[in-house]
């Protein structure tokens, strides 16, 4: 079928799994106003090329729309995106008054589903556009990983890599989608456990235009030197050093065994113990000394 191979595998796959209540399509073409399309309102992507937009608008006003948009029928004579916005953007600038066209019936989440899905199956999208996509499929599609590969026809571990990304500083996440650094530079760089250290080295690979076998050296002697979850091992082990001399030091003053009491957020107490009222006596005088 030909919607299907334009639209892709993955897209087709989700299209045929769906409630057929829920998607009626309608195999003919149709020929609609532009002026009657409103654009889908959960269209993941933000960014279009203004170049590559006019090289489209160029093509299309020599040779048309050579792979029809997709809507669906909000009214009689009103219609509402689901994929295909370049082309719909690239036709305006073009001057066509009408389009061709695909009709779907949907529901908002079916709309949302398909708008990601398509997405994630372009090849002109920045990596961050495709994570952020792949995040929203499991917080607002609740998709599993699972049902995201069989929906994209990705391997899961295609999917985690991306996810991964979005864990980078967004200066980081801003330079990929400038794509100042490639996905690959990307991957390595989230193997960096220190933020401050992910970009320094992301600067390097700019300053010194850096391969992607070059950062994995980089990489892998940072790791050998700082092993991940070596520096905040090391400051709380030399906390709680600190900690024990000074509990030491309040004991043999108290000639008490003082306590140390402290949560993760940094909160705590000090607990001077007592067994009797003389001891607690003696323990007051010593602090009355402070006050003299």
């Amino acid at each position: 079928m030909v919607q299907k191979n334009a639209l892709g595998r993955g897209l087709g796959a989700l299209i045929d799994d769906a409630d057929r209540e829920k998607f009626e399509q309608i195999d003919a073409v149709n020929e609609i106003d532009i002026d009657k399309i409103e654009t889908n309102p959960f269209q993941p992507r933000s960014n279009f090329d203004e170049e590559g937009l006019n090289e489209l608008a160029s093509s299309i006003k020599e040779l048309g729309i050579i792979q029809p948009i997709t809507v669906r029928q909000v009214t009689h004579d009103t219609y509402q995106l689901i994929t295909g916005e370049r082309r719909l953007r690239a036709s305006l600038a073009a001057g066509l008054k009408k389009v061709p066209a695909y009709i779907r019936t949907a529901d908002d989440q079916a709309m949302l589903e398909l708008a990601l899905v398509e997405n994630i199956q372009r090849e002109d999208l920045d990596a961050i556009e495709v994570a952020i996509s792949y995040q929203r499929l499991i917080e607002e599609c609740k998709l599993t990983q699972e049902a995201m590969s069989d929906r994209v026809g990705k391997k899961r571990s295609t999917i985690s890599n991306y996810l991964r990304l979005l864990k980078l500083p967004a200066e980081i996440q801003i330079g990929i989608r400038e794509r100042k650094i490639s996905m690959g530079h990307a991957r390595t760089l989230v193997n960096i456990e220190d933020p401050r250290v992910q970009i320094e080295a992301y600067y390097r690979i700019q300053d010194e235009d850096l391969s992607v076998r070059k950062v994995e050296e980089i990489v892998r002697k940072i790791n050998k030197i700082l092993p991940a979850g070596s520096s905040k091992k090391e400051e709380k082990e030399k906390l709680l050093e600190e900690f024990k001399e000074l509990e030491e030091k309040l004991s043999a003053f108290f000639a008490s065994n003082v306590q140390f009491r402290m949560n993760k957020q940094g909160k705590g107490k000090i607990v001077i113990p007592f067994e009797s009222g003389d001891e607690l006596e003696r323990i007051m005088s010593v602090l009355d000394k402070f006050r003299d």
